[in-house]
């Protein structure tokens, strides 16, 4: 892959190519498929409470987690996503689903963006393509940002490492850092080879 133009980050060059090249629907968001991708919200649903709660969801894509959420009778108190990519910040907000906000923001470089007052912040698929290093100072900042806690995914092996754009962390070195942010985290990677979901709420949120 050639190296980006600047000042376009590495993690969000893919999905910039992708859109420059006229993808559309899945194919922008760089989904394997759509069944995986609900098996991913699925976990994220069971693993950490989330109705009732204000929710910021960082690189949100269309919102289709909050869909899905919606879907399974889950109704956040409010949702803000956040999303980098411009037509895919206008697909979401067509979508006008009610007490959510979409902003445009890159939560890697601008980590105050999860500064929105969210119980839970929540990352899926939005991680895959950092760096280690980028990775864990986005942790940190969602922990600090979260009121309540945070829930991600991530790849914890190299089976969906099919692109050199596409990063993955062993499931127990995320374990080890989460701990080191003074929580306990719980996981979940039993919906899909290769993935992993973790949570970590504050203790007393639940």
């Amino acid at each position: 892959m050639p190296k980006p133009p600047a000042p376009i980050p590495f993690y969000l060059f893919p999905y910039h190519m992708a859109r420059l090249q006229g993808a559309k629907g899945l194919d922008a968001l760089l989904w394997t498929s759509e069944e995986g991708q609900r098996l991913r919200f699925d976990a994220i649903a069971r693993i950490c409470p989330l109705a009732g709660r204000r929710i910021v969801d960082a690189g949100c894509g269309r919102a289709d987690l909050l869909g899905r959420l919606l879907e399974l009778g889950i109704v956040p108190a409010h949702y803000t996503g956040l999303e980098m990519i411009p037509a895919t910040v206008r697909a979401a907000r067509r979508r006008r689903y009610e007490r959510c906000k979409i902003v445009r923001a890159d939560f890697v470089r601008e980590p105050e963006a999860l500064q929105v007052g969210a119980d839970v912040v929540v990352f899926s698929g939005s991680l895959n393509t950092l760096t280690d290093s980028q990775l864990y100072r986005t942790l940190r900042a969602a922990w600090e940002a979260a009121g309540q806690g945070m829930v991600f995914n991530f790849l914890s092996s190299h089976t969906w490492c099919g692109e050199d754009w596409l990063n993955w962390h062993p499931r127990e070195t995320v374990l080890d850092f989460c701990r080191s942010l003074g929580g306990e985290p719980r996981f979940d990677e039993s919906y899909l080879e290769g993935d992993c979901t973790i949570a970590m709420i504050r203790e007393g949120s639940c």
